[in-house]
């Protein structure tokens, strides 16, 4: 039996318009788990209420886009860490 991993970033619809982004590296108890709340503004817009300090966009087209953005951003990030080690 092999076990499941459980990506680091994931996207829960929690209204049928609104969205967190979380990061499972916490608990769900953990307030730090939470990194955005996504909103549906129209059919290819969301606003995006970022709850870290975060330089990336406010708007995008779909969810999906906002999970790649923070995705890629601490992908990045993580490999400039391992490269000044």
């Amino acid at each position: 039996m092999s076990a499941t991993t459980v990506p680091r970033f994931e996207s829960r619809q929690v209204t049928e318009d609104e969205w967190l982004i979380l990061d499972n590296r916490y608990g769900p108890t953990d307030l730090r788990c939470t990194i955005a709340c996504v909103r549906l503004v129209e059919e290819s817009l969301v606003d995006v209420v970022w709850l870290r300090d975060l330089p990336l966009s406010i708007t995008y087209q779909f969810v999906l886009d906002v999970l790649e953005e923070v995705r890629g951003f601490y992908a990045s990030e993580d490999q400039t860490h391992l490269l000044s080690a």
